[in-house]
């Protein structure tokens, strides 16, 4: 263990063998922080943030700080939640939970860019890439392998789904289906073809995702009608997992296809605000 002469560690403060403390970081309160972590200068460390083994935390990061809500009261009892070999970045913001138990959580093997805030309550998978200065609201779940363009915004509740990827400079208010290509504005634009083969989904299991996509997005019908015409066959894990993400969004809905909204046309999910 290195802790360089002006960080400043509260004696509570639980710290792994091998983990490396830059200069003037800052670590409150009971945190507890793995071994091999790396924690570089000016990053402050809240009292109530636990993270595992082999994580790196950029210049100047605030992790654990108070959320962003003029009714939250500072003595409650949330955290922040960060698991093994996580990278996040210099100037990341990522606060934790508004009710007392509540937690933001962040899995692991992630990778979180320059600039990105997480907002209380957010929730993030395992392999997810968030590219510099993207921003999600409070209560965004975002699934395992998802990829997030720099510059996205995320209102509050939305949901991405597994092995997404999200167009930098994007927003979001709907939530985005799963092994899905998101662009613009609550909008998709196909399958994330590449991400697919990535993940090492072989080609039937490919060809019925996007049967599946074709039935949601260009099928002529609803999204109520889609999914009762998909309960009528039998579908492999993933397709299944497409159709049930698209199941429970009919409250918020998912994003339309993009050439559906360029041609004027309705989109698939008649969801209230689509």
């Amino acid at each position: 263990m290195s802790i360089h002469p002006t960080a400043v560690i509260h004696p509570d403060a639980e710290i792994g063998e091998g983990t490396v403390v830059g200069p003037y970081a800052v670590i409150e309160g009971a945190a507890r922080i793995g071994q091999a972590c790396t924690i570089q200068a000016h990053a402050i460390i809240g009292a109530r943030v636990t993270m595992g083994s082999h994580n790196f935390i950029g210049y100047g990061a605030v992790l654990g700080a108070d959320p962003q809500d003029t009714s939250f009261n500072p003595e409650t009892p949330s955290d922040l939640r960060i698991g093994n070999n996580n990278r996040i970045r210099e100037y990341c913001t990522l606060h934790r939970g508004t009710t007392a138990g509540s937690a933001t959580i962040v899995g692991d093997d992630c990778f979180l860019m320059g600039g990105v805030h997480l907002a209380h309550d957010v929730e993030l998978g395992s392999h997810v890439i968030i590219a510099n200065n993207a921003l999600l609201g409070g209560h965004v779940k975002v699934a395992d392998r998802v990829f997030i363009g720099g510059g996205c915004v995320f209102h509050q509740h939305v949901r991405v789904g597994r092995l997404a990827i999200c167009q930098g400079t994007s927003g979001f208010s709907k939530n985005v289906p799963p092994f899905s290509l998101a662009a613009e504005r609550n909008s998709v634009a196909g399958l994330n073809v590449v991400g697919l083969r990535r993940a090492g989904l072989g080609p039937e299991t490919r060809a019925e995702i996007k049967r599946a996509f074709e039935l949601i997005y260009r099928s002529g019908l609803n999204l109520t009608q889609a999914l009762e015409a998909a309960s009528a066959h039998p579908w492999g894990d993933e397709a299944a997992h497409f159709f049930a993400f698209a199941s429970e969004s009919r409250t918020r809905g998912i994003c339309a296809l993009l050439n559906h909204r360029r041609n004027g046309q309705p989109p698939a999910d008649p969801a209230p605000g689509q």
